[in-house]
């Protein structure tokens, strides 16, 4: 809308699913009762983007979090060739190249964890489906925003004596904010020519340490090695816990090693976002430093009361 498009919004169906291949999620979505309306409902648009999805719950692998993350972009492929939609751009997520050093616009796919799975399971299913329908799969990375309980964590975890980072801190880190996103889902849906069926969001520069800085802490500076040895300790724990630690796991393993990623599509067309995720941190940090002043005022206010009448204590 900013932009001077006319947009649409459309809530997304809540959807589950028991497939766990392309060929029964194909066969699923050809016959779902949701497919007739959404066809119509996207009868003369232009470009479709699906942003919906679900984050991995606790419980691990769920038919909502494939139904959210696989049947629902299968689905809406399969409208948008009959309904002889220009573009489909799904918000996919990096995570479904798991814990490699570098992301890149590769169909090379490594999911560990129930969610990364479930995304992957849906970009296969769009791959499949792109020969009937232009598709852009959009792989987000770690997005920040005003409102993201994930940017409130961050903020939070920035501030405590946990905030560290592998030495020597300098590692590239694929943290970006929720408003470059927008932008870059934006220069895909209105570019002229063709785009690849799979593009990386352009990376803002930050290093693990200036991304905790941003977001008001002072990082500590660990051995690699020890780090290391924490991580792969933790994730033989998770796995023999039904994988119920891995996100938290691979959150902290970015926080202290970041992860590259290579220039992409959008490097060679000159597209570029700007950079915002910096001021976002900043941003998540003094509402922390705020709301946290507040509740100490508060206290010191009520013990005030408490101390000059003997029957409020």
């Amino acid at each position: 809308e900013a932009a001077g498009l006319d947009v649409a919004g459309a809530p997304a169906p809540r959807l589950s699913s028991e497939a766990t291949t392309v060929a029964e999620l194909a066969a699923e979505g050809s016959t779902h009762p949701t497919l007739a309306g959404l066809t119509a409902t996207l009868a003369g648009v232009s470009v479709v983007v699906n942003a919906a999805g679900l984050a991995a719950p606790r419980s691990g692998d769920t038919p909502e979090l494939r139904g959210a993350n696989a049947l629902l972009p299968t689905i809406l492929a399969q409208a948008c060739a009959a309904a002889g939609v220009d573009r489909l751009i799904h918000l996919s997520s990096a995570a479904v190249q798991g814990q490699r050093d570098q992301l890149d616009e590769s169909l090379d796919l490594a999911p560990f964890s129930a969610y990364s799975r479930s995304k992957a399971l849906g970009e296969q299913a769009l791959q499949a489906a792109a020969s009937a329908s232009r598709i852009v799969i959009v792989r987000a990375t770690s997005v920040q925003g005003a409102n993201r309980p994930t940017t409130t964590a961050l903020a939070r975890l920035a501030a405590s004596p946990l905030a560290s980072v592998a030495a020597p801190g300098t590692a590239a880190t694929p943290v970006t904010s929720v408003e470059s996103l927008a932008d870059f889902v934006v220069k895909v849906g209105t570019f002229e020519g063709p785009v690849p069926l799979v593009v990386l969001q352009p990376s803002e520069g930050m290093s693990v340490r200036s991304v905790l800085e941003a977001a008001g802490g002072t990082p500590i500076v660990l051995p690699r090695r020890l780090c290391r040895v924490l991580l792969r300790a933790g994730y033989a724990v998770s796995k023999l816990a039904g994988e119920r630690l891995h996100g938290s796991l691979r959150r902290v393993e970015l926080m202290w090693f970041g992860q590259a990623q290579e220039p992409g599509w959008a490097a060679a067309q000159g597209i570029r976002v700007e950079q915002r995720v910096s001021g976002v941190l900043e941003s998540a940090a003094s509402r922390r430093r705020q709301g946290r002043s507040g509740r100490q005022g508060r206290s010191g206010r009520q013990g005030r009361s408490g101390r000059q009448s003997p029957a409020n204590r």
